[in-house]
C-alpha cells in the first residue's frame, strides 16, 4: 500500500490549474480530429467553397471540439488527470520544503 504525504498533496489550486490543462489538451486532439473530420466533407454547393469556407470549417471544427472537452469529452482528460496529479505530487517531493540558511557572502 503506498502511503500518502500530505505534504506533497497537490493544493486545490494546482488541482484546479491541472484540470485546465488536462481539458485542454483534450480540445487540441479533438481539434485535430474535427478538423480531419470537416477536411474529408466535399465543399458545400450554397456556400461556394473556397478560402472563406475553409477559415470558417477551421473555426467551426475547433469551437465544436473546445465546447465537448468543456463537456466532458470523451474521456481523455479524466485519464490524464491522474497521470498529471502524479507526477505534480512528485513534482512537490521533490522540491526541497526548507530552504539552507546560505546568506549572502555563502556562509
Amino acid at each position: 500500500m503506498t502511503m500518502i504525504d500530505p505534504s506533497n498533496a497537490v493544493s486545490p489550486q494546482q488541482l484546479l490549474r491541472i484540470r485546465e490543462q488536462a481539458e485542454e489538451l483534450e480540445g487540441v486532439f479533438l481539434t485535430m480530429l474535427t478538423k480531419q473530420m470537416f477536411a474529408m466533407r466535399k465543399p458545400d454547393e450554397n456556400f461556394g467553397g473556397g478560402f472563406g469556407e475553409e477559415t470558417w470549417r477551421s473555426m467551426q471544427a475547433e469551437e465544436l471540439a473546445n465546447t465537448i472537452a468543456k463537456s466532458g469529452g470523451v474521456g481523455i482528460a479524466d485519464q490524464l488527470l491522474g497521470e498529471m496529479i502524479a507526477a505534480q505530487e512528485a513534482a512537490n517531493a521533490a522540491r526541497p520544503t526548507k530552504i539552507p540558511g546560505i546568506g549572502v557572502y555563502g556562509k
